[in-house]
């Protein structure tokens, strides 16, 4: 696979490193995920376990996944860390910043995973590996022929129980002066309608932020605001397809907030592909309805932006956690 991904990123003038050994550590609320990949871009092995409570078990945690990863490719000390993170490392004060894993929160995780493990860490927000998986081989890979004129950008969002969201610019994650790049989800939700308020309060406090609004809690809340039950997402997606005309209407409100979400991207950087994952991006309607409805938000017209369901589905955060030391301009 990485000499197919090396002849791909030639083409659009990036490059792959094809000796890397490379392990992906993706910290989740419930999980912490590791994966390790071959020098040929091949899955070796992939572990998991619990995520403990406190921070120095989370290190441990992290340590013990690593030394079984290289273990089991009998690479000792030889493959790089990339780990995906809640929240996002601010480079000013050094220290994690805004993780639903609150542990994490005000700990100098980088430096720590680097004394723990000996050797360079890379860390970026679980969100934007997601995007930089999806990015480099996935259903936003860089096509043959690639006009180098510009740069090439996408972006992507995560629709689960909360939103996420990162921009991949020439094979790169932005990560911005404070490190907080693309925390976009908690910003207001464009062209709000008279009368149109949350359905639910974000952790962010923020009333009308886009997370309330496009997160699966805010699809479950406008169902329940149609007079619906507490049903899930999913339950409500299964009533949409059955055809019950209240999740029919929930799902089209969300439609057209996800598009002015979406618009606001497109019209402050203007992405090749916006790559959507998450829960709520199962429901195929999202992908026919929404492309229609942006461009009564976008400045520009006869879009050629793509939106794109991600082709590696809950896989793609670890992965891209690996590739954080894969992939240089």
């Amino acid at each position: 696979m990485c000499k197919r991904l090396a002849r791909s990123f030639a083409s659009v003038g990036w490059r792959c490193d094809l000796d890397a050994v490379r392990i992906g550590i993706d910290v989740g609320g419930t999980k912490i995920e590791g994966l390790l990949l071959g020098d040929d871009g091949r899955e070796i092995a992939r572990h998991r376990v619990a995520t403990p409570s406190a921070y120095e078990e989370v290190l441990q945690a992290i340590a013990a996944l690593v030394t079984n990863l290289e273990q089991g490719a009998a690479a000792p000390d030889r493959a790089t860390v990339g780990v995906g993170t809640p929240g996002f490392l601010q480079p000013g004060r050094g220290v994690i910043w805004n993780a639903n894993l609150r542990s994490l929160n005000d700990r100098p995780l980088d430096r720590d995973l680097v004394a723990s493990l000996g050797r360079p860490v890379r860390l970026a927000n679980d969100a934007k590996c997601f995007v930089l998986s999806e990015a480099i081989d996935g259903a936003a890979a860089p096509p043959a022929g690639l006009d180098r004129s510009r740069p090439d950008v996408v972006f992507g969002a995560t629709l689960g129980t909360g939103v996420g969201g990162g921009i991949v610019i020439d094979g790169r994650v932005l990560t911005g002066e404070n490190g907080a790049a693309t925390e976009w989800s908690h910003t207001t939700l464009p062209f709000l309608n008279p009368g149109e308020v949350s359905p639910y309060g974000c952790v962010c406090h923020h009333p009308g932020c886009i997370e309330s609004f496009i997160s699966g809690r805010g699809l479950e809340g406008t169902y329940r605001a149609l007079g619906g039950d507490g049903s899930l997402g999913a339950e409500i997606a299964r009533r949409e397809a059955a055809g019950e005309a209240r999740a029919q209407k929930a799902f089209g409100l969300y439609e057209d907030r996800l598009a002015r979400a979406l618009a606001s991207v497109i019209n402050l950087v203007d992405p090749r592909v916006i790559v959507l994952g998450g829960g709520v991006s199962n429901n195929p309607r999202i992908f026919a309805g929404v492309p229609k409805l942006l461009e009564k938000y976008t400045v520009a017209r006869d879009l050629r932006t793509t939106i794109v369901r991600a082709a590696h589905g809950d896989a793609s955060g670890v992965r891209g956690a690996a590739f954080l030391f894969s992939v240089e301009p």
